[in-house]
């Protein structure tokens, strides 16, 4: 990527030089333009294009400044689904004004995130390109924090199953990530699934230890119909059958 800041840096320039040399660059065809003051080299097969980036992953750091990708788009990366979103989910640290950017062809869905929360990262390098990604256990916590980034509770449960299923499931790195995200309705809702769904008492009692006060949903989405006081937890009506004995 080329920003008028490093071409400045680069020529020895001042900004108001670095952005009309850019310009002229722009309209020779030699760049386009992939965000405000970015631009992308355009290789030579793709001169007629007007998509020249082939990795959509890249322009993330560049466009979104601090940021990983996370959600949806990090659950099928770790194979915790095969469910393929179109838009990549980014979390970022900057203001969003726009909760969707499209740029080279790719929508970026962007959620705010603080800058203590960036943890639980793992380095991509992309070429070039250094990228950050929510690790298995980070992208679960992620999840059961906000399943409205990983397409709904029902497919975050799909997601839960497969990564116990991992080898690489950790249950401690697991609860140690959602106790220092400090959303209290993580261990509402993965105590709930550890106790109904997975059958898993260990991490079922873990989350109980760290259960807070007051009341969550397990999908903020959708009504829910049904209190099940041992989690303090609302569940939709489709989940009754599942907590009847709970």
């Amino acid at each position: 990527m080329v920003s008028v800041d490093t071409t400045a840096r680069v020529l020895k320039v001042d900004r108001r030089r670095a952005a009309e040399i850019l310009s002229r660059w722009l309209r020779q065809g030699w760049l386009r333009r992939v965000g405000r003051g970015l631009y992308a080299p355009v290789p030579l097969d793709l001169a007629e294009s007007d998509q020249v980036v082939s990795d959509p992953w890249v322009l993330a750091p560049a466009l979104f400044g601090e940021c990983y990708i996370g959600g949806w788009t990090a659950a099928h990366h770790w194979e915790l689904t095969e469910q393929l979103f179109k838009d990549t989910l980014i979390f970022t640290t900057r203001r969003v004004v726009k909760p969707r950017v499209t740029a080279q062809g790719t929508t970026f869905v962007l959620r705010h995130t603080e800058e203590k929360r960036l943890f639980g990262l793992s380095p991509l390098w992309r070429g070039t390109t250094k990228v950050s990604i929510s690790d298995a256990a980070r992208t679960m916590v992620d999840l059961l924090d906000t399943p409205a980034v990983g397409g709904g509770m029902d497919h975050v449960v799909d997601c839960l199953v497969a990564y116990v299923k991992d080898p690489k499931f950790d249950r401690r790195r697991l609860t140690d990530y959602a106790e220092r995200l400090g959303n209290g309705a993580v261990f509402k809702r993965l105590g709930f699934l550890a106790d109904v769904v997975l059958r898993d008492q260990a991490l079922a009692e873990g989350c109980r230890t760290r259960l807070t006060a007051g009341y969550a949903r397990l999908d903020p989405a959708l009504p829910s119909a049904k209190l099940v006081t041992a989690w303090r937890l609302w569940i939709p009506a489709h989940w009754k059958a599942r907590a009847r004995d709970r």
